[in-house]
């Protein structure tokens, strides 16, 4: 059974940090693409950093680049985004999200409050 558990938001003011983690089971997530989208009240869910399988490469929205940090531990089957020098505008549930033989898999959320 495919199953992604977000974790790690929180309140932080703008400038903070905050780390992300999503823990999948039920499949090897070394094998595929992981993305992490939010969505902020009222506006549509966005992608914002993507691992690929394998090898890894990354990819950011140009509105987070040079700020968040995808990363991925394959030992622990979890992909992790560092967001760094947090805005208001970052606020919002972020979701990870797998494409897997051919379904849409999603966690929970967890929510990211930037205030001041």
């Amino acid at each position: 059974q495919v199953q992604l558990v977000e974790s790690g938001g929180g309140l932080v003011q703008p400038g903070g940090s905050l780390r992300l983690s999503c823990a999948a089971s039920g499949f090897t997530l070394d094998y595929y693409a992981i993305v992490w989208f939010r969505q902020a009240p009222g506006k549509e869910r966005e992608g914002v950093s993507c691992i690929s399988s394998s090898e890894g490469n990354t990819y950011y929205v140009d509105s987070v680049k040079g700020r968040f940090t995808i990363s991925r531990d394959n030992t622990k089957n979890t992909v992790y985004l560092q967001m760094n020098s947090l805005k208001p505008e970052d606020a919002g549930v972020y979701y990870c999200n797998v494409y897997y033989w051919n379904k849409d898999y999603w966690g929970q959320g967890t929510q990211v409050t930037v205030y001041s």
